[in-house]
């Protein structure tokens, strides 16, 4: 379904009000199935890549794919440990590190501090925001080169953690810039870390050094050969695929048609997508509600299990002429066109 441009503020402010009353109590969330959702999906991406390194054939292929997938699920959850509040899911984002952050060297210091910059009015959309490139003012190739280079992070991880780790604890100076420049996930090149004070706290040192020992381990397990090396060859291809795929996902989770000026929490909702049911594969591109994507810009608070019933109460709720039936579409494909047409129109 096309977008359209986004309605008079007042319009806008209305659909706020009312999403947030008609979800009020979808704000709670439930420990167990963030528990049992990550156990799952971290035991199925061991399962996986076992069939992938010790296996042959058809299981070979089957267990290489649940790899990725489990791996790119599990990896997800990433974004709602930077949403979570305190006591909501105690211990959660201590067991996220230690299975999947720092054995797949992205520990969540990398998004902590980053991705809320990205919900900010202030920020959102803007060249300050670390996660908002404008695409569809531009070629066509922007677009593939936004996936491409997606394929060089787990390598820029390596070094990341393998050799700017231990050499910035050796050299102040580039302390500094390791945190600003090279210490969030982000899609916005000229974005550099203000939160300078966080790369000193427990949390992050933690992860920090965590990460850097088992980059040296990955390492020499590659280097010594036989069926660790297979294991580290195997993981690092999996995190090589679940990062393409995620950028994937991310070239059409918005319109990406921001000029640059600041935009309401409604106007953001506009400008990102939802692919709501009835399909079901982006159960699998869009895993852990971002198939909610624009519901999530318009209501935050809200933890990826409810996504779901939060949209099926808006959808019945709101009349037909509402801006909120204006950020959905059908599937992966309808929202790419519309992303390459308007690059093609603007190029």
């Amino acid at each position: 379904m096309p977008r359209a441009d986004p309605t008079t503020k007042p319009a806008t402010a209305k659909l706020a009000q009312d999403a947030s009353r008609l979800t009020a109590d979808l704000a709670a969330v439930r420990p167990w199935i963030y528990w049992s959702d990550l156990l799952l999906s971290v035991a199925a991406l061991m399962g996986g890549l076992v069939a992938a390194v010790q296996s042959h054939g058809m299981l070979r292929i089957g267990g290489a794919a649940l790899a990725v997938l489990a791996l790119y699920r599990a990896l997800s959850f990433i974004h709602e440990l930077t949403h979570l509040r305190t006591g909501e899911a105690p211990g959660f984002g201590f067991a996220w590190n230690a299975l999947v952050g720092v054995p797949f060297l992205a520990p969540s210091l990398l998004y902590e501090g980053v991705h809320n910059l990205h919900h900010g009015p202030p920020r959102y959309g803007t060249a300050q925001d670390p996660e908002y490139l404008p695409l569809a003012r531009r070629s066509p190739w922007a677009s593939a080169a936004f996936v491409a280079i997606a394929a060089l992070g787990p390598v820029g991880a390596l070094i990341r953690f393998g050799a700017l780790a231990p050499l910035s604890f050796v050299v102040p100076r580039l302390r500094s810039a390791v945190a600003a420049r090279f210490s969030a996930m982000c899609v916005n090149p000229a974005f550099r870390r203000e939160d300078l004070a966080r790369a000193q706290s427990p949390a992050w040192l933690a992860q920090e050094i965590a990460a850097w020992l088992w980059s040296w381990t990955l390492v020499a397990l590659a280097i010594q050969g036989g069926l660790a090396a297979r294991y580290v060859a195997a993981g690092f291809a999996a995190m090589t695929a679940a990062t393409v795929l995620n950028q994937v996902r991310t070239l059409v989770a918005h319109a990406w048609t921001n000029d640059g000026r600041i935009l309401s929490v409604t106007e953001q909702y506009l400008d990102s997508v939802n692919v709501p049911p009835p399909g079901w594969l982006p159960l699998l591109w869009a895993p852990v509600g971002l198939r909610y994507h624009a519901l999530h810009h318009l209501l935050p608070k809200i933890p990826y299990h409810n996504l779901a019933e939060a949209h099926r109460r808006l959808a019945a709720a709101l009349p037909a002429d509402s801006p909120y039936h204006r950020a959905h579409h059908r599937g992966f494909l309808p929202a790419l066109r519309t992303l390459l047409s308007r690059a093609a129109a603007a190029s």
